[in-house]
């Protein structure tokens, strides 16, 4: 059973355009368009792992948007842990919200549970670059 992660954390977003191109964001729904979409893509994809019911999803999702939003040469998939079992499984995906960042077709990221807009700013710096990224830091 995946549980939803009650820790939240303030995120801002500071002078983010809203304006997107429709095919920046889309919807996993099965496995074949993950592997077309995501692991296939000649950009990084930043991947969101929700559920309808987990109050942080519905705080992250529309950062996660607004963020990736802007960028030229990055996409988001957004995939339902309710209906995508074998995602939630193949990603060992314990808890929502979950993102993992794919480049090149290789997961190079993974984080659980809602994280500051800077730390996700960063995060799309790095992979619109290729820098190296190193894991989050955690503080409590």
């Amino acid at each position: 059973m995946l549980r939803c992660l009650k820790h939240t954390m303030q995120l801002s977003t500071r002078g983010i355009s809203l304006l997107s191109r429709s095919n920046k964001k889309f919807e996993i729904k099965d496995n074949r368009e993950f592997i077309e979409k995501v692991m296939n893509s000649t950009v990084p994809v930043i991947v969101n792992f929700h559920a309808e019911w987990c109050d942080p999803c519905k705080i992250l999702t529309p950062k996660l948007e607004q963020l990736v939003g802007p960028m030229e040469d990055l996409n988001l998939a957004v995939v339902d842990v309710e209906s995508n079992p074998e995602l939630v499984h193949t990603f060992e995906v314990k808890a929502v919200p979950a993102v993992i960042a794919v480049s090149n077709g290789l997961v190079v990221h993974k984080f659980i549970g809602l994280m500051e807009a800077d730390s996700i700013e960063n995060l799309i710096k790095k992979l619109k670059t290729g820098a190296e990224i190193a894991p989050p830091n955690k503080s409590n």
